[in-house]
């Protein structure tokens, strides 16, 4: 009776340090893409990526230092949003269920960068504040974060976490997800099969988020079919992808 009451016991403390987070995808350097972010929006993309620098006082959005007149991230990216909200009344959707983080890869100083970032997104504060609106629009910064003792100063804004760093109770509700390189754990490629070393190193840190209840994501993932297949089945939570479409196809 005692070893049934011990395996038992030990199931419940199992389940209570996991996470069940239904399958997300998050779509990598969206601003890309020949429809920067309404080809990610119509497939229902959890996650939208946008590169940001600082350039002339503005927030603009390029993978490499920008050129003169990039386009800035407030039309690329804030505008739009707030015409959904406004066309659908609170909502970025007439689905009732679907909101998304739009992820802030800050490419400058976060110092420099996240107080303008948070000017403008006052400007819009309905559709940007998620302690308001369950359906308003999360964003994430990610990329050069502030040090992880300045999160709570920055209202509005969640964080994309690391493995390696060390939260309190009151840091750890300001991260949204925890991300790493894959290729610090694997160089398998999607095609083969996984290792069963790299297979454990994975599953460590993907129970390490878990155990914190927050979803994994791995940046630099083999990017095909075959690879998301098995990522999802080792319980990374967040599929990295430049594939959406393709991606959103094979996943759901």
């Amino acid at each position: 009776m005692l070893r049934i009451l011990l395996s038992i016991l030990l199931v419940i403390l199992t389940l209570s340090t996991s996470a069940s987070f239904a399958q997300k995808i998050h779509a990598h350097n969206d601003y890309e893409k020949p429809r920067p972010f309404a080809d990610a929006y119509e497939q229902r993309a959890d996650f939208i990526e946008a590169d940001v620098w600082l350039q002339d006082g503005k927030l603009v959005v390029s993978h490499e230092k920008p050129k003169a007149n990039a386009p800035t991230l407030d039309s690329l990216y804030l505008k739009p949003i707030v015409k959904l909200f406004q066309q659908y009344k609170d909502k970025p959707s007439s689905d009732r269920d679907y909101t998304f983080g739009l992820v802030i890869d800050v490419k400058d100083s976060p110092a420099d960068v996240l107080p303008k970032l948070l000017t403008l997104l006052q400007e819009n504060l309905p559709y940007f504040n998620r302690a308001a609106n369950t359906k308003a629009v999360q964003v994430i910064i990610s990329g050069n974060r502030p040090k992880v003792d300045t999160f709570l100063d920055y209202p509005l804004l969640q964080f994309d976490g690391r493995p390696s760093e060390v939260y309190d109770q009151e840091t750890l509700q300001r991260v949204a997800l925890i991300s790493d390189n894959f290729r610090s754990y694997s160089q398998w490629d999607g095609t083969s099969e996984l290792s069963d070393l790299d297979r454990d190193k994975l599953k460590r840190v993907i129970k390490r988020a878990h155990s914190d209840s927050k979803p994994i994501r791995f940046w630099a993932i083999p990017d095909n079919p075959t690879g998301w297949k098995q990522l999802k089945k080792l319980g990374i939570d967040v599929i990295n992808t430049d594939k959406v479409a393709e991606c959103v196809q094979a996943m759901r």
